[in-house]
């Protein structure tokens, strides 16, 4: 993972991943999650979160935290981004980026994100950043290693196990 902050220019991206994101694209997907933190309805954690998704043809989608009374049915703003893409018939994507009012450290996604994220690939980049623009670069296979994906399900299985109740 590396750190890369933002005073007019980006330093040590160095992972292969990235290479294809310029320093630009990374400060403007990082400022459009800042933009969707400010939409996130969380009336009972006072917790906001934003999200830009970019996809391969370099469309941007928006998310942000949408809690509910109902706690377990709140949305993620990651989880929410995504899905505006994929209902947009997007399945493949370059980086998200997550923000939210953490001073102190960059903002993580949880692990139903990350195994949301998951689903469509694992070395695309995640940018866990904080209100100045400050970012954390990784992968989603290093938020979430050894992780299960749809192509486990075509994996090899035992089909004929005994039912011992």
């Amino acid at each position: 993972m590396d750190k890369v902050e933002f005073n007019g220019e980006v330093m040590d991206i160095k992972d292969q991943a990235s290479r294809h994101l310029s320093p630009e694209t990374i400060k403007r997907l990082i400022h459009q999650s800042q933009e969707a933190k400010k939409q996130a309805y969380c009336p009972y954690s006072k917790f906001r979160v934003g999200a830009a998704l970019l996809t391969l043809d370099n469309r941007v989608f928006t998310g942000c935290n949408v809690e509910n009374a109902c706690y377990n049915l709140g949305m993620c703003a990651e989880r929410n981004a995504i899905s505006k893409a994929v209902s947009e018939g997007y399945r493949s994507f370059k980086a998200i980026a997550i923000a939210s009012d953490l001073n102190d450290q960059f903002i993580s996604p949880c692990g139903g994100c990350r195994q949301f994220m998951r689903e469509f690939g694992s070395r695309w980049d995640v940018y866990l950043s904080k209100p100045d623009s400050s970012c954390l670069k990784m992968t989603v296979d290093e938020l979430l290693p050894v992780s299960f994906g749809p192509e486990d399900l075509s994996m090899k299985k035992v089909f004929d196990i005994p039912n011992e109740y």
